[in-house]
């Protein structure tokens, strides 16, 4: 089994057999009162813009009227976009259900609901003569309500059900830095949405529980080796444990980060306009997920007072008793 130990000049070292060897650390755990910095910076400005701007309530929040249509041939969602514009209706959600010929269309709540029924189907008949309007419903703001809060409720559940579990898997001080670490990219994807007056819609709730699953799977992923090396090696402090573990999950962390943005970014510019909000969410999200797993989640458990003899449960010493 390797060894560890600090030279004379305070350089990490590798001794087997014997035999040392340099081993090239990341010390991140030096530097951590920068990346707090760094956060508290973001975070800031992400609650400046939440306060001051707020956000921009798509039509599941905030209510309107929803056509489920059916086409003769293949719907061209562009077309039905540009031409509700057309007609003074500038924030039209357009996307197919099931079929290329099915398109379900949402459009914001006005004051002239009544007749939005004929005044649309006006406008589809000219881009189709055969189009069949299947069903109109007309969402209330209530129902918006309901569905916004369904969403908050959704996402402190989920907090809380992730704390209990890191708390019951390995100790609380790592369940409270994983919180905050996810409390941390939830913030700063909320205030990137501000910031752009992206629309929010049910999508975007869907893609903050996904950040908040990839981000805890990141920490807990530092935090099993940070117990495995608490196990392993026992010459060392805590900080430098943390250390090594953190560079030993680094290449992983990378390496499943990057693979991962490629998909989002891919899904970003190519995935169209149903998907836009989603992936721009993940985007963020992801990101600063990475980040935090290494810069907020482990080291606010070592600030806390995480050691080793929190991850190690104790001996018992049993006494046996000699036979006559």
């Amino acid at each position: 089994m390797a060894l560890f130990a600090r030279d004379k000049n305070g350089h990490l070292i590798k001794e087997i057999n014997g035999i040392k060897l340099p081993f090239p650390l990341a010390e991140f755990m030096k530097i951590r009162k920068w990346g707090y910095v760094v956060s508290a910076l973001f975070m800031a400005i992400s609650m400046f813009f939440i306060v001051t701007k707020g956000f921009n309530w798509g039509l599941d929040f905030t209510g309107g009227v929803v056509f489920d249509t059916h086409f003769s041939q293949t719907a061209n969602l562009e077309q039905i976009r540009d031409k509700l514009k057309e007609h003074g209706i500038e924030t039209p959600i357009v996307q197919t259900t099931g079929s290329v010929q099915d398109v379900m269309i949402r459009l914001p709540a006005s004051d002239n609901d009544s007749g939005i029924g004929d005044r649309v189907k006006s406008m589809l008949v000219e881009l189709d003569s055969d189009i069949k309007i299947k069903s109109i419903e007309f969402v209330g703001p209530n129902v918006g309500e309901e569905l916004a809060q369904g969403a908050v409720y959704a996402t402190l559940a989920t907090l809380a059900m992730m704390l209990i579990y890191i708390g019951s898997r390995f100790e609380w001080r790592l369940g409270l830095g994983g919180i905050a670490s996810l409390a941390h990219d939830v913030v700063i994807t909320l205030g990137v949405f501000s910031a752009l007056q992206v629309e929010m819609d049910l999508t975007f709730v869907a893609a903050i529980l996904s950040v908040v699953g990839y981000s805890i799977n990141d920490s807990i992923v530092v935090f099993d080796r940070v117990r495995e090396n608490f196990r392993k090696i026992r010459r060392l402090d805590t900080i430098d444990i943390i250390d090594i573990s953190l560079t030993q999950t680094l290449s992983r962390t990378i390496m499943t980060s990057a693979t991962t943005l490629i998909v989002v970014i891919a899904l970003f510019f190519f995935g169209g306009p149903s998907i836009h909000n989603f992936s721009l969410a993940l985007l963020v999200g992801i990101g600063f997920g990475t980040y935090s797993s290494i810069f907020i989640a482990i080291a606010i458990a070592y600030d806390v007072g995480l050691r080793r003899e929190h991850m190690i449960p104790p001996k018992v010493d049993k006494e046996v008793d000699e036979l006559p």
